[in-house]
């Protein structure tokens, strides 16, 4: 079975787009016929990712443009979000020591280490001047 989908969700960095991407998402579950959790999942792990960048990735109060590109290719779904905020690796970041009392662990760092325990793959590349963050993500049925 050789399926190849391909999709693309283009949002600017104001919190209420926010909604989109869970309707986005939707849309997806239906055409791409994946599975409700996954959805779930997705949304979660996006949500984190999109918000970080709305928050921290631009000084100036202009409307910015995110790209995100959705791929199937048979049972691997990737997920690219593209931004021109400022350079951010989240993966560079340490996993927060979760063994920690609440009040004791440092402030973030959750947000990337749900997106790696949901995604099987997460990469990050800087190139011309843009954030790409890749996440990677087997299909079960």
């Amino acid at each position: 079975m050789n399926t190849h989908y391909h999709k693309q969700l283009t949002l600017r960095n104001r919190v209420e787009e926010l909604t989109r991407v869970e309707a986005f998402l939707e849309e997806l579950a239906t055409e791409w016929d994946l599975p409700v959790k996954l959805i779930l999942n997705l949304n979660l792990a996006l949500e984190e990712a999109v918000t970080n960048i709305m928050f921290y990735g631009y000084d100036d109060e202009e409307v910015h443009t995110i790209l995100i590109d959705f791929t199937r290719q048979d049972d691997l779904l990737t997920i690219s979000i593209m931004d021109d905020g400022h350079a951010y690796d989240p993966t560079a970041r340490p996993d927060p020591d979760i063994t920690l009392a609440a009040e004791d662990r440092p402030i973030g760092g959750l947000g990337i280490f749900l997106i790696k325990k949901i995604m099987d793959q997460v990469e990050y590349e800087r190139k011309e001047n843009k954030n790409y963050l890749t996440l990677n993500k087997r299909i079960e049925q």
